[in-house]
């Protein structure tokens, strides 16, 4: 994503009112040489959430590769990088930042989109937000951490092709919150139609995830998509 103050009108331009209102960021602004960056959560950001929460439309958080400068613990193992390993890391202490800035606190009717069944939050959420009670001063946001993740955030099945951990995924945030997704091209639109076609949830759990919640979020999307 651009900077904050072009990012803050790109958002608008994204978001026509003739098509389906969406917004799209990557994990990290670069300012710079490629070992400096923002994450979302800087001040210098709260024109662009502020933007965001006016009109009303999901911001969905794209995972990508650690700063140069942090990539020490993964010295020696490239095999970790990207959707292996990195990616989730990124992306899951991305939108940590942005519960603990405080940021839904200012702007309660942010909505943002994690894939691959959030990048392990709800399988961790517990542990963090009750250890995190324990911060004392440094707690500088009004809730515990899960209620975030379960008011604020949806995340989709893309890449994350596994009845089990959909099945944990939908006992922490809810059917409600959960979107289908392929996570084309870098994942086969085939395997993940197949797996969800047969995954062991109730029917009405797939048509929610698969269409019900998706047109709740997206109002504006065409009743027969692609046709």
């Amino acid at each position: 994503m651009a900077g904050p103050g072009r990012s803050r009108g790109r958002v608008g331009a994204l978001c026509d009112p003739t098509r389906v209102p969406r917004s799209l960021v990557n994990g990290y602004s670069n300012v710079g040489d490629a070992d400096t960056g923002w994450y979302y959560d800087h001040e210098r950001y709260l024109p662009f959430w502020e933007r965001v929460e006016a009109l009303g439309v999901p911001v969905y958080l794209h995972p990508r590769d650690p700063l140069a400068g942090n990539r020490g613990i993964y010295e020696g193992h490239p095999e970790l990088f990207g959707a292996v390993w990195t990616f989730t890391v990124e992306t899951s202490t991305h939108a940590l930042r942005l519960m603990t800035s405080g940021l839904f606190d200012r702007f309660p009717g942010l909505t943002v989109i994690l894939g691959h069944l959030g990048e392990t939050l709800p399988f961790n959420i517990w542990r963090i937000s009750h250890r995190a009670a324990f911060m004392g001063d440094l707690i500088t946001f009004e809730k515990p951490l899960s209620s975030y993740l379960h008011d604020n955030f949806y995340v989709t099945t893309s890449g994350n092709f596994h009845t089990q951990t959909l099945n944990a995924t939908l006992a922490e945030i809810g059917v409600d919150r959960v979107l289908y997704s392929s996570d084309y091209p870098y994942e086969s639109m085939r395997e993940a139609s197949d797996w969800f076609d047969n995954a062991a949830i109730s029917d009405s759990d797939r048509r929610r995830i698969g269409c019900t919640n998706a047109r709740r979020l997206f109002p504006g999307l065409p009743e027969r998509i692609g046709q």
